[in-house]
């Protein structure tokens, strides 16, 4: 396509503001007194919480809870009375347990969506684009991130998995069968669900995939000190995003199983891992596309369009109808099916958590999906920020709405502290992001494809 202007390319030192710098402190200080709200007004006993004993007949466990009803007199109608129910029991513990399933929950996210700018990263590498080049140093600064929740998680394993954990005070019991409290179940998962994997498996999976991240980075910065027209760093860079794809892709699940769905121990679905992550993705390119919109107002990257926040704006409407998918296939498949081990994570979280699991449907799909649907809207900053927000806050809420029900049981709710924690961690985020920005330059100045994306032009 030809072009009627020229458009001069420069480098850009991007400076962070200290008005930028006061909001991300600002948020970190808010966090600080609602994260101090909310632990003082804790009280051991509140956080009543659960075991979740599904009841299943072909294990031999838990029958005397079942309500069976026979297939005969209901038919295919799946209902409330149909196959044997889950019963949820409750045991107190401690009023900790909250604060270290909060750091929890805000590690996963974090850890996640800066996985998933590593993911972006490399999968435009591989798929060969050019149109995301003047965008790339935002992606690039966001997975310098992932140390920092990776340590969060770690914390809160150490100090409190047991409690978190239904599978993990399990473990410390050493029942054998025929003792009283022996789970046919969880002994059957003992093999995968037990300490050693809980703090091996993200570690050094987290930690490979860091070092990747790290050689892709060192990569960008060599061809940056490089001469113009020198291709080698950019072939290699697709060496490693390929690499980086391959494992990523096939290990990420494993992550996701031990960290998130293993709260729920007597629970499986087969497609929970790509539903985590595609509520991180969505979270990721959402962040991604609200600070590219924050750099360009403060007169940074000059070269990025309206065509790019465009681009940005389709990916967001694209994985959040995805993401929809992935929501009501897993939950279609378990609510037809009425499988005991499967069907007890929606019982719970669909009868003692209704207005939870409306109001993720509402602000991860129903408003975003109808805020972008317009053309006009992915192309103004305001609305894409408006609805970005929505979109970051509701998926927060998905992650919690995993973890907590199945740490606690019914009757948990957001509070001072949960908000506290997103702050905090949140705001040390952005600081940290922004921060990382500021060491490069933010335009890819020898990348070969910057022309391209220079004159990127979606059509009218």
């Amino acid at each position: 396509m030809g072009h009627g202007h020229h458009i001069e390319i420069k480098q850009e030192q991007f400076v962070f503001s200290p008005k930028a710098k006061r909001f991300a402190i600002i948020m970190m200080v808010l966090g600080l007194v609602f994260a101090g709200i909310g632990i003082a007004t804790l009280k051991n006993g509140e956080t009543a919480s659960h075991h979740t004993e599904a009841t299943h007949n072909a294990a031999g466990t838990h029958e005397e809870h079942a309500t069976a009803a026979t297939h005969e007199e209901h038919g295919n109608v799946p209902n409330e009375k149909f196959g044997p129910r889950a019963e949820f029991h409750n045991l107190e513990k401690p009023a900790s347990t909250r604060i270290w399933a909060n750091v929890l929950v805000a590690g996963i996210f974090f850890l996640m969506i800066s996985l998933a700018a590593l993911f972006w990263y490399a999968v435009q590498y591989v798929a060969n684009a050019g149109w995301s080049v003047a965008i790339k140093r935002v992606p690039e600064a966001v997975m310098t991130f992932i140390p920092v929740p990776l340590v969060l998680i770690l914390i809160a394993l150490f100090v409190d998995k047991n409690n978190i954990y239904h599978w993990s005070h399990y473990e410390h019991l050493h029942l054998k069968a025929g003792d009283a409290g022996f789970d046919k179940i969880l002994d059957g998962k003992s093999g995968f669900l037990n300490s050693t994997m809980l703090f091996a498996f993200p570690t050094i999976l987290v930690t490979i995939w860091y070092i990747l991240g790290r050689k892709l980075r060192s990569l960008s910065a060599k061809e940056d000190a490089g001469q113009k027209g020198d291709v080698s760093f950019f072939k290699k860079s697709i060496t490693f995003s390929a690499v980086f794809a391959v494992i990523f892709g096939f290990t990420i699940s494993i992550i996701v199983w031990l960290l998130v769905m293993s709260v729920d121990a007597h629970w499986y679905s087969t497609i929970f891992g790509i539903y985590t992550f595609i509520t991180h993705w969505v979270t990721s390119i959402t962040i991604m596309a609200l600070m590219i919109l924050y750099i360009r107002k403060e007169g940074y990257l000059k070269l990025v369009t309206a065509e790019h926040m465009h681009d940005m704006g389709k990916f967001m409407f694209a994985f959040t109808v995805f993401w929809a998918y992935i929501w009501l296939s897993q939950y279609l498949l378990i609510w037809y099916a009425q499988i005991p081990e499967e069907m007890a994570y929606y019982q719970l979280r669909f009868e003692n958590y209704k207005f939870n699991f409306l109001l993720n449907f509402f602000m991860c799909f129903c408003i975003p999906f109808l805020g972008l649907l317009m053309r006009s809207a992915k192309r103004n900053p305001l609305v894409m920020t408006i609805f970005g927000v929505i979109m970051i806050m509701g998926h927060y809420h998905d992650v919690w709405f995993m973890i907590f029900p199945g740490v606690f049981g019914p009757g948990m709710q957001i509070g001072f502290l949960e908000v506290g924690t997103f702050l905090l961690v949140g705001g040390f985020f952005i600081y940290w992001v922004f921060t990382a920005l500021t060491k490069r330059g933010l335009v890819a100045i020898n990348h070969p494809y910057l022309e391209e994306s220079v004159y990127h032009d979606t059509g009218v």
